[in-house]
């Protein structure tokens, strides 16, 4: 097993342990012991991957502070400007563009297209991803039981492209990705399969910067659907691209995070650590 996986395996589980037991405030012992590491090797590898103490995670995490942060969120177009201009950690998400297949590609499954993908460690456990020249066309967190139905998912929905193995060239990409510090201003484009309106749901999602989480009401609102809540939260469930389309930043208008393709309780780690990163730099803007 990779060191960093090992790593987010040990968090993970520290994570759901700490959320069981909020109530009790487990001390930074109790959760050592549970995730068998020492006290100070666990202190130091949590605040390594979050950049503050399991306890102020916790706090990013409730339910009364996610729902002061959908108050905040009520227009999507003004938060994403704003966390934009004050926000070197997600310079990369002005460069994202989306492109949705024609209905004439999606009937030819891709063909002509030269797919390359690969499997890498994230912060957040292992992370399928397959490219084109045209974009990224998938993105998945996997597991030892779920890595063989990512390639089988991706030749399923893009039939007659060539699809390859390059471990090289996703690794790039996921050095940008997940390595926001030290991003290129290059474009990160997308190139998916779906509906107009999931596209639209998509393009919606992108909007929601890094540390903010929104509604399913707030993106129908959005994108001049008002009462189309249910089939919102069927286009989010189905975004083809983790991460870096942000569905996990969409949560129940009651402050409860609800359910995410890949997990819930990644979704706890993903909305906790975007949340420490976004606090740690504004402290550090403030007292730059």
């Amino acid at each position: 097993m990779n060191q960093q996986d090992y790593n987010y395996d040990k968090i993970a589980k520290a994570i759901e342990y700490i959320v069981a037991n909020a109530k009790e405030q487990p001390s930074l012992t109790d959760v050592a012991d549970e995730v068998s590491i020492s006290q100070f090797h666990f202190q130091r590898l949590f605040s390594e991957w979050a950049g503050v103490s399991p306890k102020k995670f916790l706090q990013y995490i409730t339910a009364g502070y996610l729902k002061d942060k959908i108050k905040e969120s009520t227009n999507l177009a003004e938060l994403a400007e704003l966390a934009g201009l004050s926000s070197q950690s997600r310079v990369y998400d002005h460069f994202i563009s989306i492109e949705g297949v024609t209905p004439q590609e999606y009937k030819t499954a891709g063909k002509g297209l030269i797919i390359s993908y690969g499997f890498h460690e994230t912060p957040f456990g292992e992370c399928f991803i397959a490219v084109t020249e045209r974009g990224i066309c998938a993105m998945a967190f996997v597991d030892e039981s779920t890595r063989d139905l990512q390639l089988i998912d991706l030749a399923r929905k893009w039939h007659y492209a060539t699809i390859r193995p390059d471990q090289q060239l996703t690794a790039n990409y996921i050095q940008r990705i997940f390595s926001p510090s030290h991003q290129s201003l290059e474009r990160l484009p997308l190139l998916v399969q779906g509906t107009n309106f999931q596209v639209k749901v998509w393009e919606a999602l992108l909007n929601i910067p890094q540390g903010a989480v929104t509604t399913y009401q707030q993106i129908a609102g959005r994108i001049g659907h008002p009462k189309a809540v249910r089939a919102v939260g069927s286009a989010v469930g189905d975004n083809p691209i983790a991460f870096i389309i942000p569905c996990h930043r969409v949560i129940r208008k009651e402050g409860v995070l609800g359910e995410y393709r890949w997990g819930s309780l990644r979704k706890k780690a993903l909305i906790g650590w975007e949340a420490a990163q976004q606090d740690e730099e504004y402290i550090a803007q403030r007292q730059a």
